[in-house]
């Protein structure tokens, strides 16, 4: 099973996180996975850096494999400008991009462009078209398409890789992740309850995705102590407290703050693990490992990552590789 680092944008400057990923490779880690931000979740993390700028830097200074997620409906990228982006840096670091994960979107991030956020139906219609054109350009297609949401004269990329990164869905729901399984190669999601995510990969898996591998984003929130844990869960995090639907149509950090205002710390205990021991992290690893999950990337949503990664390399690490 692959244990990975989740690098976040949204918490950290890309400088920071630069620091972040090599401590990560030295702390045993397998692989990166990064988001694709242009809006932070909350005024207080205050951060957004360009993951595609920031990926050439990341493969630069370190040797590990990673996987980002990314948008292809047309709002901030136009699916030919994504796949160039994509094709570039899987060209320069070859077998290193080994997978995207491309998924419909939220308002705080695509609605700057200034062109509205449709509803959910057709924001998937445009991810699958957005996902079809990247598909053939990067295997070499001259494309040329006037479908509903896309038009595209005589698009070619030139400069492509040996080994293109497969296409991951990005799935919250369990119809989203049913959708997915025909048509992409893989599924993200994030950690649920045993039984919600046992559920959704089942879904997954009959809707077409049977032998393809699932990938799970686990957060988490590290503390010395729970309270320390909890209070930055509710600090930096807290926006896991607000439902999914309303995640996707908020515009701004300002409004996902005004959301949460009312969330309290003690609430933070049903809705993030909150860990202070090597043996809670690896349950919960056991637990997704029960889901017959292929990756994991665990997200530590606490400011201080520094001394969670070497918390990560002394107590949990050493553990996994001694069992893998």
């Amino acid at each position: 099973m692959v244990i990975g680092y989740h690098a976040s944008h949204e918490q950290f400057s890309p400088s920071q996180l630069l620091l972040y990923v090599r401590q990560a490779e030295a702390a045993g880690f397998h692989a990166i996975m990064t988001s694709d931000h242009i809006t932070p979740w909350s005024k207080r993390q205050g951060n957004s850096g360009n993951n595609w700028a920031w990926l050439g830097a990341a493969m630069s200074n370190t040797s590990l494999p990673f996987g980002s997620l990314a948008i292809p409906g047309g709002w901030r990228y136009h699916p030919i400008v994504l796949a160039h982006m994509i094709a570039t840096v899987s060209e320069m670091f070859p077998d290193r991009l080994r997978w995207i994960a491309a998924g419909s979107g939220e308002a705080m991030n695509e609605h700057i462009v200034g062109e509205g956020w449709p509803d959910k139906a057709e924001r998937n219609q445009r991810l699958r078209a957005g996902c079809d054109i990247m598909h053939a350009l990067i295997r070499g297609e001259m494309l040329t398409t006037d479908d509903t949401w896309f038009a595209v004269d005589r698009a070619q990329l030139w400069s492509r890789p040996q080994m293109p990164p497969v296409i991951f869905g990005a799935a919250l729901s369990d119809d989203t992740a049913d959708w997915m399984g025909g048509w992409t190669d893989g599924l993200l999601t994030v950690r649920k309850p045993r039984g919600e995510l046992t559920k959704m990969i089942d879904r997954f898996r009959a809707g077409g995705g049977d032998g393809k591998p699932v990938a799970v984003q686990l957060q988490l929130s590290w503390g010395r102590s729970k309270e320390e844990a909890r209070n930055a869960a509710w600090d930096q995090w807290r926006v896991v407290a607000a439902s999914p639907d309303r995640l996707a149509n908020l515009e701004t950090a300002h409004e996902f703050d005004r959301e949460t205002e009312a969330v309290s710390p003690e609430e933070m205990d049903d809705v993030i693990p909150l860990v202070t021991t090597g043996q809670e992290v690896l349950d919960l690893i056991e637990d997704m490992k029960s889901c017959r999950v292929d990756e994991i990337y665990i997200h530590n949503v606490s400011r201080d990552q520094s001394a969670f990664l070497d918390f990560m390399a002394s107590e949990v690490m050493p553990a996994i590789d001694r069992t893998s």
